[in-house]
């Protein structure tokens, strides 16, 4: 039953993906647009839940844990991201690279490793072109994405969810 939604909704979502694929077909090949699309409308996702976790759900205010207290832009991030984290794999898995023959929590392993190095990039690119190089946060922003996302796509495709 279970395997039997999966492959329902992976259909369809590819259905809905390939749609739009005509457009771009003259600019990159069908893999990288189903990666670009789905890396798209997760990163929209984790956004989305970003805001109505900083804005409603925390409502601005420190969390306070036994051990720690966290600020809630921190705390909003953390949220988004054990939701977006299993959305990404789960599409990265079943609908972009389908096909690997690494085991599943291989997989997950290295793509959680290539988020993680992303994050941890994310942050050094950021450090280096605005407070380095002096740019403006907007520009750096703009640039460290592009690097990111060419990474994280590359180690995406050639080691987490390798294939023969």
């Amino acid at each position: 039953m279970l395997h039997q939604i999966h492959q329902k909704f992976k259909s369809l979502l590819l259905q809905i993906i390939d749609i739009f694929y005509p457009l771009f077909k003259k600019i990159m090949p069908l893999q990288t647009f189903r990666y670009a699309a789905c890396g798209g409308g997760n990163t929209a996702l984790n956004i989305i839940i970003y805001f109505v976790s900083y804005n409603f759900v925390l409502k601005k205010e420190i969390v306070h844990l036994p051990f720690v207290a966290i600020s809630p832009h921190i705390a909003a991030f953390i949220i988004a991201f054990f939701i977006t984290f299993p959305i990404g794999f789960y599409l990265n898995m079943f609908v972009v690279f389908d096909g690997s023959y690494l085991r599943k929590r291989i997989q997950l392993f290295r793509y959680f490793l290539v988020v993680l190095i992303c994050i941890f990039l994310n942050y050094i690119f950021l450090k280096l072109f605005v407070e380095r190089l002096e740019w403006y946060p907007t520009p750096s922003m703009i640039v460290t994405t592009a690097i990111v996302i060419v990474f994280s796509y590359l180690s995406q495709r050639n080691f987490s969810f390798k294939q023969k």
